[in-house]
């Protein structure tokens, strides 16, 4: 855990929360579109990058390591916007000291 050794003037990044939303599109599926919950600052490390080929096309997915003020509202099913990056919460824990969120992320880059 990297938390640890964070200041709170480490988390120079304004990240927008967001959580999905499901509505029935009258024909037995559902659209997703997402709703802001919060704006937040917060710390983004670049960690890794591997190729990706699924849906047909030719990409990568990146991975990222996200540090936010302690937060228990955050799961799996949320995601982070930094300008035109999304990122896609993969898993979310409790830094050591308790003080901090850190966040798995990924995004997709085609």
């Amino acid at each position: 855990m990297i938390a640890a050794g964070i200041n709170i003037g480490d988390l120079n990044r304004r990240l927008v929360l967001q959580a999905p939303v499901d509505s029935d599109d009258g024909e037995g599926g559902y659209t997703r579109t997402y709703d802001v919950v919060a704006t937040l600052w917060g710390q983004v490390t670049p960690l890794s990058a591997r190729p990706d080929d699924s849906a047909g096309g030719l990409g990568a997915v990146l991975r990222f390591r996200i540090v936010l003020r302690a937060r228990d509202d955050i799961g799996t099913r949320h995601r982070l916007l930094d300008g035109a990056h999304i990122y896609r919460v993969v898993a979310v824990r409790p830094s050591a000291d308790r003080r901090f969120t850190e966040i798995d992320a990924e995004e997709r880059q085609d």
